[in-house]
């Protein structure tokens, strides 16, 4: 389908909503209570370095809720003092943070269920309102939510925004989107509902594995079955490799995202030519400057002397989870945690180690003096910061075993 024409349409259309509806300050109020904390604020103004009894604190610099999440939040509280008495639907979770998206439903805001793996729209009805989270939503659920009638207030970051038109560009010019990201991911998946032909690629190793068949060839049905649920529908790796364009899921790691760009600009060189090189390749910039501003900020804090590293976030967290790849990557003890619940009872953590499920571990914090890292991803409001650290300081101010 024409998705250019169709989001022109549904822009132009009653029904749609991108803007507040007139209750910022309001709205701005009860955002500060719940979600920002006087305590942040204070380590924000003494150089991100806190110190409480034998703890030492050194937060991130740039970490925590950013500009594009603030919107999506605000704009989903206007949508329930808008609309007070309307059944309110939302596509999928508004970010990836547990406290936020409980206190919505607790707003009476109901998510879409999701049955077997698949969305269950059977409940929406015309007039409802349905919220489209920061992620996004494919061009399908757009279309059958504006066929239904619904109202619809597009919450969906501006940088998410910026990828879908990147992988039209590559569509319109017949290019083949290689995008760099999770296949299962919602942004990834609403991405390449825009694309035309496309294939989704998770990391270096896989980018590899492309650039290689491009340049040797090799088993077709290999190839299909390793990026099985990762392509458009009639892949074809002998046809649809020989013009590409680069594109990302906006809370990938930048240096992994520009890596896989260099490479398969260099591939594309190597078999046609650099002279070639514009008829068989584009790349946009489409990382998003608040994902890049908080891997940064952890690469500077890793470079600090550490005792351990705290990382708050959701568990389906891509940007959370790329900033626990580079503690680890630096070998400095890592817990990733999604709350101040994980915290006990006694000395102890439940958190989630990379790429694994939730584990406890027993005396996590040791005795004596701690220099701790922290950060949060950009869906983690201060607040839940702030709670992490009253929970740590009050452990390490109780006798802990030696």
């Amino acid at each position: 389908m024409d998705t250019r024409a169709f989001k022109r349409s549904l822009h132009d259309s009653g029904n749609y909503h991108r803007k507040g509806f007139g209750h910022s300050e309001d709205v701005n109020q009860k955002l500060q209570g719940e979600y920002q904390s006087s305590l942040i604020q204070q380590i924000r103004d003494r150089g991100y370095t806190w110190q409480e009894g034998d703890v030492t604190i050194r937060l991130a610099e740039a970490f925590g809720f950013c500009w594009g999440v603030e919107r999506a939040v605000a704009l989903a509280y206007e949508t329930r003092q808008h609309f007070p008495t309307e059944r309110i639907w939302i596509t999928n979770e508004i970010i990836h943070n547990p406290s936020v998206n409980q206190q919505l439903r607790q707003m009476q805001v109901e998510f879409i269920p999701v049955i077997n793996g698949i969305k269950d729209f059977s409940e929406v009805q015309s007039g409802d309102v349905v919220i489209l989270p920061a992620f996004g939503a494919s061009v399908q659920e757009m279309q059958l939510l504006n066929d239904r009638r619904c109202t619809i207030v597009d919450t969906t970051c501006p940088w998410v925004s910026k990828v879908w038109h990147s992988v039209e560009k590559h569509k319109k010019v017949e290019f083949t989107s290689i995008i760099h990201g999770k296949y299962n991911h919602e942004e990834t998946i609403a991405t390449s509902s825009f694309a035309g032909t496309y294939l989704i690629v998770l990391n270096l190793e896989q980018a590899q594995y492309v650039c290689d068949y491009i340049l040797q060839g090799g088993d077709r049905q290999d190839f299909l079955a390793k990026f099985a649920n990762a392509h458009s529908d009639g892949f074809d790796p002998d046809v649809d490799l020989e013009r590409i364009g680069v594109a990302n899921q906006t809370t990938m790691l930048k240096g992994e995202t520009e890596q896989i760009g260099k490479l398969f600009e260099r591939t594309l060189i190597r078999k046609y030519g650099p002279d070639q090189i514009n008829a068989h390749f584009q790349s946009f910039n489409t990382i998003c400057d608040a994902t890049q501003e908080r891997q940064d900020a952890m690469f500077e804090l890793v470079d600090e002397a550490l005792d351990l590293m705290v990382v708050i976030g959701g568990y389906n967290s891509s940007n959370t989870t790329h900033l626990q790849e580079i503690a680890i990557e630096r070998g400095i003890p890592s817990y990733h945690i999604d709350g101040a619940d994980r915290i006990g009872p006694g000395n102890q953590v439940e958190h989630k180690p990379l790429n694994q499920s939730l584990i406890v571990t027993e005396d996590w914090l040791p005795p004596g003096p701690l220099t701790l890292g922290i950060t949060s991803g950009a869906s983690t409001p201060d607040k839940v910061v702030a709670d992490v650290l009253e929970k740590i300081f009050a452990l390490k101010a109780s006798p802990l075993p030696v």
